[in-house]
């Protein structure tokens, strides 16, 4: 893979940072070296001492004044070394990507950790997106996606998707426009980047098929583009393993960059998430991270990096089961609420994965004023569809419900509130 005809100008100018450079290798140097290169505060001036978090099962995450100190320290910008080699490790069991085996220059796996996969999606845009470039992407999408690329100035190409996610042949479709053959001359238009959700997609709840994730995988091998697999939602799907195989399970050639989070099953708060893809587009990452926001929080780290190790592979995938069953049941909630009070005015698809219940109005052309406003006056609040869209200012019959929050009770009468609203604008 030609690595460098991916890269923005911004991206590719990039250099590391002296500083930084000299900072880890502090870190992984003997104690007997003397280092009077670092700009670190001393730890013995922080006002911590030592902390002791309990965890639901009556387990201890301890920090000793010794792991405090180091908590409260800068660290690596690609993460610290013991949670990026337990989550490596974890990414080859789940996935098995054929990159682990590659060298760098075939596009090697290789994984940093960022602050939340916003900021790691962001990173990635940046390094990618020119302005003027054709970017394709499966809308409605998350309105974070779209916050991210649209100021890049590139243009965006919706690719045609239902509940099972994007459509290949209407994505062949779109790429019909440009000969394959062609791709890699000069002035080329044609997308060297696709960009999708797929699982629970956000706000659709859609997720794809095994067989439409090969299609499309080879349909970028074709055109020679980058997907980036956007995966929030992984660890909520709710049928029984194993779960359809990922795009970098499949991925040959090193052309996935994959973004997970922490979010949706340990804490939304700590900002812990991460990039998966080929080394040398990660460490592009990474010399973005050392110039901005140098690393993740050390000490969210530490904390849930000694949670993974003392749970094990094992634990955490029983913890997983437990989150599972959970949104499990909260989506059935909704869906009996929807059954009970929606049927008449609306239709939707029951999600296999994620948060979210993607509601189409009937009889609506446009949900803005009546969520905005006339559901506000009724005392229960949606997302209209339109916020999700490319042009935000075109109408869209869609509304988004969470049933990650509410109690069973609250979507029920939420979902009886609306309904009364929907048959009084009709």
């Amino acid at each position: 893979m030609n690595y460098a005809r991916f890269l923005t100008a911004v991206s590719a100018a990039r250099k590391p940072s002296p500083i930084r450079m000299l900072t880890e290798l502090q870190m992984r140097s003997p104690p007997t070296l003397i280092s009077l290169a670092g700009g670190s505060p001393n730890p013995n001036t922080f006002p911590f001492e030592s902390a002791s978090i309990t965890v639901t099962n009556g387990q201890t995450v301890t920090f000793d004044a010794a792991t405090m100190k180091r908590a409260l320290q800068y660290s690596p910008s690609s993460g610290i070394p013991e949670l990026l080699t337990w989550m490596k490790n974890l990414q080859k069991d789940l996935h098995n990507p054929p990159t682990a085996a590659y060298t760098p220059e075939k596009g090697q796996m290789d994984m940093c950790v960022t602050t939340g996969s916003q900021e790691g999606l962001c990173k990635v845009f940046e390094m990618l997106v020119n302005p003027g470039d054709n970017v394709l992407l499966d809308a409605p999408t998350y309105s974070g996606t779209l916050a991210a690329l649209q100021p890049l100035g590139c243009n965006l190409i919706n690719v045609p998707s239902d509940q099972h996610g994007i459509i290949p042949t209407a994505l062949k479709e779109v790429l019909s426009r440009w000969d394959p053959s062609e791709v890699h001359e000069p002035g080329s238009t044609a997308p060297r980047l696709l960009y999708t959700i797929p699982n629970g997609g956000n706000p659709t709840g859609a997720s794809m098929t095994a067989q439409r994730k090969k299609d499309v995988y080879e349909l970028a091998r074709q055109y020679d583009m980058l997907i980036i697999e956007d995966d929030p939602y992984y660890f909520l799907q709710f049928d029984k393993q194993p779960w359809t195989p990922t795009f970098l399970s499949m991925d040959v050639d090193g052309r996935i960059i994959r973004t997970d989070s922490f979010s949706k099953i340990l804490s939304s708060g700590l900002r812990i998430g991460f990039v998966t893809g080929p080394k040398p587009l990660v460490e592009r990452v990474v010399l973005h991270i050392q110039a901005s926001t140098m690393h993740t929080s050390t000490f969210t780290q530490l904390m849930v990096s000694q949670l993974l190790h003392s749970w094990g592979r094992e634990g955490f995938l029983q913890h997983i089961d437990r989150v599972i069953e959970f949104y499990r049941k909260q989506r059935d909630a909704m869906i009996t609420s929807a059954d009970r009070w929606l049927k008449d005015v609306a239709e939707w698809h029951a999600p296999s994965a994620g948060m979210f219940l993607w509601i189409k109005l009937k009889g609506i052309s446009d949900t803005q004023k009546l969520i905005m406003e006339k559901a506000l006056e009724k005392e229960v609040l949606l997302v209209p569809g339109g916020v999700f869209m490319i042009n935000s200012n075109e109408a869209c019959p869609y509304i988004r419900a969470a049933f990650s929050l509410s109690s069973p009770e609250q979507m029920d009468e939420g979902f009886r509130r609306l309904s009364s609203l929907i048959k009084e604008s009709l």
